[in-house]
């Protein structure tokens, strides 16, 4: 099932501050953003850091939030954000405008909900195979996420496909409807588990004996040698 989100509007200022002084904007509480898409001038922004994590929460990547500038409102898609490697803070943001009239393709987070009888009552394990779905639709209709309930998955062995999730037609899944989603596999024994820590792994050596041997393999006739890879 799709959810589906009420409008989010986030309010925006035109930006003078450019290149390294908007390390300053951020110290006051801003992060710098661009607005930017087909047939849009550029226009550079600057957003209070609070209600851009709130329009991230509610919106993600995948839903249409409206960014007020200056008394026009923008049907957007939040398109990237960069964040520092080491706090983890958003440190600038890109808005990218859409046409309400044209259908466009994102990734949507999947979502499971709900209990499986084959988890509670026979121990099997939960195996999810997707994080996110792709899929199709005109910007005001794209979903925040896909919740799928886990509670048809009763035995070992069974499975979510993509074709057993149902949207309405304003919404399209773009994947092979046969792909499974979720599965319930058995449990291991102690057996298997003692089997599989007692089979031997590759070590060192082994490794150092197989690049060896793809050095001693000489390059097919008329083939360059790779070249020797770049060093900073």
């Amino acid at each position: 099932m799709a959810h589906a989100q009420h409008k989010i509007e986030l309010e925006a200022q035109t930006r003078t501050v450019l290149g390294a002084k908007v390390r300053a904007l951020r110290s006051s509480g801003y992060i710098p953003a661009v607005l930017y898409g087909k047939g849009q001038e550029a226009l550079n922004l600057q957003v209070p850091i609070k209600n851009f994590h709130k329009a991230l929460k509610e919106a993600g990547e995948s839903t249409l939030v409206y960014v007020n500038v200056d008394g026009k409102s923008y049907p957007t898609i939040i398109h990237d954000v960069a964040r520092d490697p080491v706090k983890d803070d958003v440190i600038h943001a890109d808005f990218y405008k859409v046409s309400l009239t044209e259908k466009i393709k994102t990734k949507v987070p999947v979502v499971f909900e709900g209990e499986s009888l084959a988890v509670k009552d026979l121990a099997g394990i939960f195996v999810r195979n997707v994080n996110e779905l792709e899929v199709e639709a005109l910007p005001q209709n794209l979903p925040h996420e896909i919740s799928i309930s886990i509670s048809s998955l009763k035995n070992f062995g069974d499975q979510i496909l993509v074709k057993d999730i149902k949207f309405g037609s304003d919404i399209k899944l773009v994947a092979d409807e046969d792909t499974i989603l979720a599965t319930i596999q058995e449990p291991k024994s102690q057996e298997e588990l003692d089997a599989e820590l007692a089979a031997p792994t590759a070590g060192v050596e082994d490794v150092e004996i197989v690049e060896k041997k793809k050095e001693e393999v000489p390059a097919e006739e008329g083939e360059a040698p790779a070249a020797p890879a770049e060093t900073k």
